[in-house]
């Protein structure tokens, strides 16, 4: 950062936003995950960390997309006139190529048409951008962190592009006073004095930059490879969630690898897998979770959490997503739908004639005054027409 640079607030320094930085975090490690779609009230950080996890990044390059963008501005263009005169591609960079290695920010990505959300959503899974114009084709490699934000209540993503999306959480208000006055005092110290802030955390930013390119090596390790003790429980979740097509199935193990390289594990294990789940699931969900009774999170699956040594984000707490019931399961729960009945699915109704299953419709009541079928005129026969007069 440079003398006239705006301070970036410290990633290290988040106070209360564990899942966020182990989403962010995960999808630095692979960026084929497909990036991250995060909901929520204003003030909850969602841009502070996007920006702050630029910094960890080898080249660090944070872009943000516009809402007005147009595609031209987004993939580039290609000089048709240069390629006629000179029999040479001349190709002027987009956003894209702007956020190669770096992370590409799209606050209110809900509002983006969707042809374009698209097109950055194919190039963020791919890897590669691809322009064509007229019969004239140049590419490049543009692999970024694609971090979107969205409030509901201000219109909503169709599913298909919900489900493009890698990983997705909502983040809520600070009701815990302690967190709260903790986020505040941090703000406070940094706001006053950004350079005495940013030298108290250099190590912890240092650390977590340096296991960013260690996680990616990883990768490509053998014993980082899936068995079929993952495959199943991969396979078991996604068909409990009721996910249209594979795509869950392919994000969640790439997740859980990105989990297993962060952390340094010897092996790829189940444990892995059900850290991530929910983050994988969360916006692709038909069926409500099975997580209403005991032994379904990851840590009373498992015993324990994946490992997390000290001072990173640690993996999903435990009851930090949505309360089965509180709200419809899968697409619909990203669009800001509700229902008080969704706690009991198998209920046939409950007093005034609601329905207490979501998205049940009552069985219409019968007429108190109908009358009886054989009391009904007989109807003429279709064409049969009444005897002419003499």
């Amino acid at each position: 950062m440079t003398a006239s640079a705006r301070p970036i607030f410290p990633f290290s320094a988040l106070v209360g936003q564990e899942r966020l930085q182990l989403a962010l975090l995960l999808a630095a490690v692979d960026p084929g995950i497909g990036g991250v779609l995060v909901t929520g009230p204003r003030g909850t950080a969602k841009s502070t960390a996007a920006r702050a996890l630029a910094e960890l990044l080898p080249h660090g390059h944070f872009v943000t997309l516009p809402l007005g963008a147009s595609e031209e501005q987004l993939t580039g263009t290609l000089d048709l006139g240069h390629a006629l005169q000179e029999g040479q591609v001349r190709f002027a960079p987009g956003l894209l190529a702007r956020a190669h290695e770096g992370v590409l920010y799209v606050d209110e990505v809900n509002l983006l048409p969707d042809p374009l959300v698209d097109q950055l959503l194919d190039v963020a899974a791919s890897g590669v951008n691809v322009v064509e114009r007229d019969g004239v084709s140049h590419q490049h490699e543009a692999r970024f962190v694609l971090v979107g934000t969205m409030n509901p209540e201000e219109g909503d993503l169709r599913p298909q592009l919900l489900d493009r999306f890698g990983l997705a959480l909502a983040l809520g208000n600070y009701d815990d006073p302690v967190a709260r006055q903790a986020i505040v005092r941090a703000r406070l110290a940094f706001d006053a004095d950004p350079r005495a802030f940013r030298a108290s955390v250099e190590a912890g930013q240092r650390a977590l930059a340096e296991r960013v390119v260690q996680a990616r090596h990883r990768l490509g390790l053998a014993s980082l490879s899936f068995d079929d003790a993952v495959h199943a429980r991969v396979s078991t979740l996604c068909i409990d969630a009721a996910v249209d097509g594979v795509r869950a199935d392919l994000v969640m193990l790439r997740t859980a690898r990105a989990l297993a390289a962060w952390d340094m594990a010897p092996a790829l294990t189940t444990a892995h897998v059900d850290a991530v789940a929910e983050l994988v699931l969360y916006h692709r969900r038909q069926a409500p979770p099975a997580d209403a009774s005991p032994g379904t999170t990851p840590e009373a699956r498992t015993g324990t959490s994946p490992s997390t040594p000290p001072g990173t984000p640690p993996a999903i707490p435990p009851g930090s997503h949505a309360a089965p019931g509180s709200r419809p399961a899968g697409p619909a729960r990203m669009q800001g739908a509700a229902s008080a009945g969704a706690a009991n699915p198998t209920a046939e109704g409950s007093e005034g004639g609601e329905v207490d299953d979501w998205g049940a419709l009552s069985a219409p009541a019968p007429a108190a005054d109908a009358i009886p079928v054989a009391q009904v005129k007989p109807l003429r026969p279709f064409g049969k027409l009444p005897p002419k007069k003499a």
